[in-house]
């Protein structure tokens, strides 16, 4: 009879890496259901990769469910790991991450790493077997995610994208009313105008003590270490700065676009189409170089103003929606979509949605029913790179200051080696993406 409980330490890896805290009770992957996805009645074994401010919230989310069981965590910050590990009562922490994907009690992984590494966990998570929960934006470019996708599905990984507006009620019976006709025909989709990122040659400051500051950056160039690089928010961190991120248009962007996508039906395609205002010049970004609230910054990189068109028509321009969702312009009315919030006019509309027994659900509850059953969670990574690529569209039409031609389909642009430049980067030696 195949057991349905962890019921046998499993010893920790080596002692260099491994910071040593209380063993939960495990069973090994091989023991679970067919041995590679848990059974119905089987916990999830699942790690944290990167659990700084965000990860440390959506590892804490798995780790209180009755379906998982933490494991272990890594952080290039290894008091970090170690604080977390020990909060979740898990059996290790690691500064590498590999470390991680070599356990075979490991199901599953939920990463937040900074954007320059998302790619690289993602898809060696994947190569290794391990469902994958990965916070938005969950690309750095645009060739990455059809990478992801691709070893996701070679590997038959459950891979949700953290997009958790998706599980909202609100934000749910507001797309599913406009994706099938609610409000007519749609005319025009407003969304925010989101900032693109600037430069970064912040001053030496000491670096913490556990943190391996050279891994950190990774696929990108070795520069100085500085709290308001290695902090995501800060003055103003690297969630502003490229090459670690796409700025607010991907930090807030994903959020804002991966709805509209959801409401318009577009969930498994892109625009065609990226539109700069005539008369606009390229993007030149500033550079900080000492410690500077965001506000500079996102007066310039709003510039030049944008918007994108699919293939059937509808335009969606940024302009003064509220950061994270969109405003849908309709035959029969209007509706705003963000963040658990739902409004109409005429004001009937929401008030009726609204009065659905559907309830939120929680996200990374959904991705570790997915695992247990084998079904495609509510934001699975076909369309969280989507959603993702269209902040990266933007970005680039932004830096070439000219409008863009795209092919969903070949996820190319149409006549411009120029800006086909930029699906990809090239990354420090010995960081490469892995073969799919």
């Amino acid at each position: 009879m195949r057991s349905t409980r962890r019921d046998f330490l499993k010893s920790a890896a080596s002692a260099a890496l491994v910071a040593g805290v209380a063993s939960p009770t495990l069973i090994p992957r091989s023991a679970l259901a067919d041995g590679t996805r848990p059974g119905a009645n089987d916990r999830v074994g699942v790690a944290g990769i990167g659990v700084g401010r965000r990860g440390s919230e959506i590892f804490a989310s798995a780790a209180r469910n009755p379906k998982a069981q933490a494991i272990c965590v890594a952080d290039v910050w290894l008091p970090r790991a170690e604080n977390i590990a020990k909060k979740h009562k898990c059996d290790a922490a690691y500064q590498d991450y590999r470390r991680v994907l070599d356990r075979k009690d490991v199901d599953a992984v939920l990463t937040a790493t900074p954007e320059h590494w998302r790619g690289l966990v993602c898809i060696n998570a994947c190569l290794a077997g391990k469902h994958v929960y990965g916070e938005k934006p969950i690309t750095l470019t645009i060739s990455e995610g059809a990478l992801m996708e691709k070893a996701a599905r070679k590997n038959n990984v459950v891979f949700q994208t953290g997009s958790q507006q998706r599980s909202q009620r609100q934000n749910y019976v507001g797309c599913e009313f406009i994706r099938n006709g609610g409000l007519g025909q749609i005319k025009e989709v407003i969304a925010a105008n989101y900032e693109s990122p600037w430069l970064c040659d912040l001053p030496a400051q000491p670096i913490p003590d556990g943190l391996d500051w050279e891994t950190w950056c990774g696929p990108t160039p070795v520069v100085p270490y500085n709290i308001d690089l290695f902090t995501p928010r800060a003055k103003p961190g690297w969630l502003s700065f490229r090459p670690y991120s796409g700025g607010e248009m991907t930090g807030w962007g994903t959020h804002g676009f991966d709805q509209i996508q959801c409401a318009l039906g577009t969930d498994l395609t892109m625009p065609t189409e990226i539109i700069v205002e005539e008369g606009a010049e390229k993007l030149i970004p500033p550079v900080y170089s000492k410690a500077e609230d965001a506000k500079r910054g996102n007066e310039i990189c709003s510039k030049p103003r944008l918007a994108y068109k699919y293939a059937n028509g509808i335009i969606v321009r940024l302009g003064n929606a509220n950061r994270g969702g969109g405003i849908f312009i309709g035959e029969k009315g209007k509706m705003e979509i963000f963040r658990g919030n739902l409004k109409s006019n005429p004001p009937e509309i929401a008030e009726e949605l609204l009065k659905s027994e559907r309830r939120d659900q929680d996200h990374v509850d959904n991705w570790l029913s997915c695992i247990l059953t084998g079904e495609r969670p509510i934001s699975d990574i076909a369309i969280g790179r989507r959603s993702a690529a269209i902040c990266h569209l933007l970005n680039i039409a932004r830096y070439l200051g000219r409008s863009l031609k795209w092919d969903p389909d070949k996820e190319v642009f149409i006549g411009d080696d120029e800006a086909n430049t930029y699906l990809s980067r090239e990354p420090r030696k010995g960081y490469e993406l892995p073969t799919v």
